[in-house]
């Protein structure tokens, strides 16, 4: 139960923030390195006891990659689901639940930077956080929080920048995005994720 509540909250907190920054009056140019710091520290908090995936994508990657139980694979997720649907309601309390006109990406631009950035994330996660050759090593919250960061700032305009599930359910809670475009999300971020885990597995195969 431990490993589950850890994702909750730092699931919890990586949404809050996304909807206190986003949501206006929000950090503006800022909200990028809000939300990949609040992804690194709770990485450095949860990572020991966890993994801490705090995405649904990233736990589908891991257990690909043979890092998490299958037994735990839907209550990680659940755990994630369950801490965006509180965080992003929270959030449009806390901003006064304000009107919110929900972006209408394209969606082939949404689909493809999705897959692509939710990729980098979950490769980076794979490679910092659960090869045996970094293995021990200080930087992995770093590298995975700026991930985001990098993320956010070159796609978030194009789709909204969950590149993450859970993400992608906070943001329909709280009115960002349509809810008629979360299989946008669904699709290419577990797709990334998918094609992460294939691609280290392919490009580390003495690494189990």
């Amino acid at each position: 139960m431990k490993k589950y509540a850890v994702e909750f909250i730092g699931t919890f907190f990586f949404v809050l923030t996304v909807g206190l920054t986003v949501i206006e009056p929000g950090a503006g140019l800022a909200a990028p390195l809000a939300i990949g710091s609040v992804l690194m520290v709770m990485v450095y908090a949860g990572g020991h006891i966890s993994g801490g995936h705090y995405n649904p994508a990233v736990t589908l990657a891991v257990w690909m990659r043979g890092r998490c139980p299958a037994p735990d694979v839907p209550f990680y997720m659940i755990a994630q689901w369950l801490a965006a649907a509180a965080a992003g309601v929270l959030s449009l309390y806390l901003k006064g639940n304000p009107e919110i006109a929900p972006m209408s990406p394209n969606v082939v631009y949404a689909l493809i930077v999705e897959f692509l950035f939710t990729f980098a994330l979950a490769y980076v996660v794979l490679n910092t956080a659960t090869s045996k050759n970094t293995a021990g090593n200080s930087y992995y919250g770093l590298a995975i929080g700026f991930t985001v960061v990098i993320a956010a700032y070159s796609a978030g305009a194009i789709s909204g920048g969950a590149f993450n599930p859970a993400i992608a359910l906070g943001i329909t809670v709280m009115g960002i995005s349509a809810a008629s475009n979360i299989w946008i999300f669904l699709v290419a971020d577990f797709l990334g994720g998918a094609a992460a885990a294939l691609a280290f597995n392919a490009l580390n195969p003495d690494d189990k």
